[in-house]
């Protein structure tokens, strides 16, 4: 419902109110120490981290929004947590960061200020915490603007990390909520009054985070293809994508989309894909099924996040084993709006493209990135080497998975090095300012003091020696 003049003025003020709360708690917090500061990180991790709390936080989820599995999200809390504090421990963030005598720079972390947190409601428990932690491990202060379907259990969140900073002695107000309701308007005043955004969730959200004046982090779309070459284990990739792919009911922007697989494995690796719970659909079940998915060309929101049961419910899907299915599978060939199938589904339905030979795999990729996904990352099931790291240096994406669990590993896990977190930079590819796993340094300032070092000016003949040989002066 559209808010009256004088509705929209009262909740203007309580932004407002929200903002300079938030201001003089973080003048506090920004003298604390090193350890005082690891201390409040550790507290805000321990709110959603205590397994009451994050089982309520985690079911909570699931009946507010509708999206996921509360047993997912319970290790999704649970897992994105604890890794980001690894990641954390022992890391600086106050005074002195790093010295290097040899350039005479010495490098001091300093706060944003106050950061404008605005998270989806596929996670609106493991986003907003994520995001707490490392804007308190930087000594800002946080206003998480959740999705109105998360809000509820951003609340809850919220309360329970602040009766954890109250342990600690952290000033009042130094994490908050946006008031209620929630509104694309209040959501913007809070962008427009805070120092930073950092923004995951709908391209709208991030459009408004970029356009809204201050300086911002968003993120790209999602719409992950795997690969799966003709050297792959086979049933290690068919497990890995199975278990990628039905996560939380597929609401990771890392759970893949589509499978591209060799011809020379074809079979086979259908075959293993399942074995590990797929059904592929025929073509009157496929017809079926993107009529429901995208009744009117644009994705239908009840399909979001739901079990392949209630998805081949809705879609009048009667074959016994499609809706027992962990997940569907449609052969496709094609990509873009003709092809529905070729964008991200956010559910557990997956496209399934056969490639001729790894030239072939490659350009199907680019294909579907160049309609949706680009910049975000790829998965390769192979032990080709020379084949992986083609994909680093010709696909626009940020990240190349190997041989793992796509919606574990790109956002971080304890078996590789990436670090954890829930916001993927995409880069110039996803119309996004950074290609990194958003972490604590991306929320602090770094100020660089410079001291006289020994005069360092080459020669014309260190610099252009090379080229005046080869082509002159």
């Amino acid at each position: 419902m559209k808010q009256t003049p004088a509705e929209s003025s009262a909740q203007a003020s309580l932004v407002e109110a929200t903002v300079a709360r938030a201001r003089v708690a973080q003048k506090e917090y920004e003298t604390w120490s090193q350890q005082r500061v690891d201390e409040c990180v550790l507290a805000a991790g321990w709110a959603i981290m205590q397994p009451e709390r994050n089982r309520a936080l985690a079911g909570m989820a699931v009946r507010d929004t509708g999206l996921g599995v509360v047993a997912d999200k319970i290790t999704k809390n649970h897992r994105k947590t604890l890794g980001l504090l690894r990641d954390l421990k022992g890391a600086k963030s106050v005074g002195v960061i790093a010295e290097y005598p040899e350039r005479g720079i010495v490098e001091i972390a300093r706060p944003v200020g106050v950061v404008a947190a605005i998270t989806p409601s596929t996670n609106p428990g493991a986003t907003p915490a994520n995001k707490i932690i490392n804007a308190l491990k930087g000594r800002n202060a946080v206003i998480v603007a959740p999705s109105p379907k998360g809000a509820s259990t951003c609340a809850a969140l919220i309360g329970y990390v602040n009766a954890e900073l109250a342990k600690v002695g952290a000033p009042p107000d130094l994490v908050q909520m946006l008031p209620a309701p929630i509104t694309k308007e209040a959501t913007l005043g809070l962008m427009r009054q805070s120092d930073l955004v950092v923004a995951t969730g709908s391209q709208a959200n991030v459009c408004a985070a970029y356009g809204s004046g201050t300086p911002a982090f968003g993120v790209g779309a999602g719409n992950v293809a795997a690969i799966i070459d003709a050297s792959a284990n086979l049933a290690d990739a068919a497990a890995a994508i199975a278990l990628s792919k039905t996560f939380d009911n597929a609401t990771s922007c890392s759970s893949e989309n589509s499978v591209v697989i060799l011809d020379a494995v074809f079979d086979a690796a259908l075959a293993a894909l399942e074995k590990a719970g797929g059904v592929m659909l025929d073509a009157e079940e496929k017809a079926r099924l993107q009529a429901e998915m995208w009744p009117h060309g644009k994705l239908n929101a009840q399909t979001t996040a739901q079990s392949t049961a209630t998805i081949a419910g809705l879609a009048g899907l009667v074959r016994p084993e499609v809706a027992r299915a962990a997940f569907l599978m449609v052969r496709e060939d094609g990509t873009g709006p003709g092809c529905p199938f070729s964008g991200e589904k956010l559910a557990p339905v997956m496209a399934v493209y056969r490639a001729r030979d790894f030239d072939h795999a490659c350009q199907i990729v680019a294909d579907i990135y160049a309609y949706q996904g680009a910049g975000h990352s790829v998965g390769i099931h192979s032990a080709d080497d020379q084949h992986i790291l083609r994909l680093g240096l010709e696909l626009p994406v940020s990240r190349v998975i190997v041989n793992q669990i796509h919606c574990y590993a790109t956002g971080g896990s304890f078996d590789n090095g990436l670090p954890f977190s829930l916001s993927m930079g995409c880069g110039t590819w996803g119309r996004n300012n950074f290609s990194d796993n958003m972490n604590y340094r991306h929320y602090l300032n770094i100020t660089r003091i410079s001291r006289k070092i020994p005069q360092q000016m080459p020669a014309l003949e260190d610099i252009f020696g090379d080229y005046f040989r080869k082509y002159g002066e």
